[in-house]
């Protein structure tokens, strides 16, 4: 086998919070890419996707391990790799030209070849005819590719490519994933490998030669899987859909190792430091009923119900791991599963359901239980959430405990476990007598 271009060895990756210990983003990351692979990055949002796609770019700098880039370490930006935000990243006050030649004349190229190439890219990637514009005349896939010119104008050897579609409408987000794969495959480019991070299942099958899942908390790769289909590739092959399945099963099949955290159905278990999944109750609550109703019988293919439900995994996976955290539902090997509880809380009316509700928050969230339990002690039943807030940043980043507090807090008000005054800050016992 010939040599990889790419190597990631035992990378890790932590971010220093003020005084407090080291928060783990990546540990133990190890691939290979070849020549002539594009490479999909997919997991759950906030698995430390996008931070890795840094590391390889030279960008940021890995806590431990190596990125090797044809057989030398990358330490800082090197010529040969591009990235391609999620973000369009344009400078509004200079044209389309002029946004595409910055990367030239970053690296010294004089002005007329830089005009030349700078021309050349922008005609190949389509926008011939928009040379002049600024980018606040160009609608979201028009900046996105004004992106992808000013990456493939230095003539890159590896394209990275950070959820580039993912702020686009579907159909722009299609028409520049068929037409980057045109590109690809002509070889009009120069490329010689794609890595591109991206929270859809389907965008990854449809793209890539291999798929990279990624576990989460901290960031590690689940499983390596290969995808031998031909192109062009439809979603409504067969094959394409055996694909897709077998993804779902392997993001959602806990791996050996993180069984002894599950209990004795099979329920995954939780302490208080969790990254709870950010999930509405009410929408919750319509997949639970879903599930339930006499057509599906309380069982769902994972596919299906995304699907049904038109949406991706960052946004299917936060509310049906809430059902799994809560014990309403079951998820496993790609299926979902509506459990006796949660046919229980469906069947219930309104009060009855906050009654549900609050028992299997109590029950199942630590960190849920350890502010009931606070407020129960308190002589006011009373306590400002910094308390809170400052426990969680022992495990969390600043942002993932804030985000995780307040969804903890919606769920507790929902449930009536406890009140929360905004204005103040202020937790409370929502009926302390």
């Amino acid at each position: 086998m010939s040599e990889p271009i790419i190597e990631i060895i035992n990378v890790e990756k932590s971010f220093k919070k003020g005084d407090r210990q080291e928060l783990l983003v990546l540990d133990n990351i190890n691939f290979k890419m070849y020549e002539g692979e594009i490479v999909a990055v997919l997991g759950k949002s906030g698995s430390g996707k996008s931070t890795l796609m840094r590391i390889i770019a030279g960008l940021i700098g890995a806590s431990a391990g190596t990125v090797m880039y044809r057989g030398k370490p990358v330490k800082k930006p090197v010529r040969g790799i591009s990235m391609v935000f999620q973000s369009f990243a344009l400078l509004p006050w200079l044209t389309v030209l002029q946004n595409v030649e910055l990367g030239l004349e970053a690296i010294g190229i004089d002005r007329d070849e830089r005009r030349e190439r700078a021309i050349k890219a922008i005609d190949m990637i389509g926008l011939d005819g928009f040379e002049s514009a600024l980018p606040k005349e160009l609608s979201g896939g028009m900046r996105q590719r004004v992106g992808f010119a000013r990456a493939l104008v230095v003539n890159p050897d590896i394209l990275l490519m950070d959820e580039p579609f993912s702020a686009l409408d579907v159909l722009t987000a299609d028409n520049l994933k068929s037409d980057l794969l045109d590109l690809w495959q002509s070889k009009k480019t120069g490329l010689n490998g794609i890595i591109f991070v991206t929270h859809s299942i389907e965008e990854a099958i449809a793209i890539a030669d291999r798929i990279i899942i990624f576990n989460s908390n901290p960031g590690s790769i689940r499983a390596d899987l290969r995808v031998t289909l031909p192109f062009p590739r439809s979603d409504l092959d067969p094959r394409f859909r055996n694909q897709v399945d077998r993804v779902y099963t392997l993001m959602t099949t806990q791996p050996v190792e993180e069984r002894m955290s599950e209990d004795s159905v099979g329920h995954a278990q939780i302490d208080i430091g969790y990254r709870l999944p950010e999930a509405n109750i009410s929408e919750a609550t319509g997949l639970l009923e879903l599930l339930n109703s006499p057509e599906h019988q309380g069982k769902m293919d994972l596919p299906v119900l995304a699907d049904t439900l038109t949406l991706d995994i960052d946004d299917l996976f936060p509310l049906t791991e809430t059902l799994d955290i809560l014990q309403f539902a079951k998820v496993s090997k790609g299926d979902i599963t509506i459990t006796d509880e949660g046919k229980h809380f469906v069947d219930a009316d309104i009060l009855e359901r906050k009654k549900i509700f609050s028992v299997a928050l109590k029950k199942h969230v630590p960190l849920a239980r350890y502010i009931y339990d606070q407020l129960v002690r308190h002589p006011r039943h009373r306590a400002l959430e910094e308390n809170f807030l400052s426990l969680l940043e022992d495990y969390l980043s600043e942002d993932e405990a804030e985000r995780v507090l307040r969804t903890v807090i919606e769920w507790g008000r929902y449930a009536e476990l406890f009140a929360y005054d905004y204005n103040s800050g202020v937790l409370s016992l929502e009926n302390p007598h």
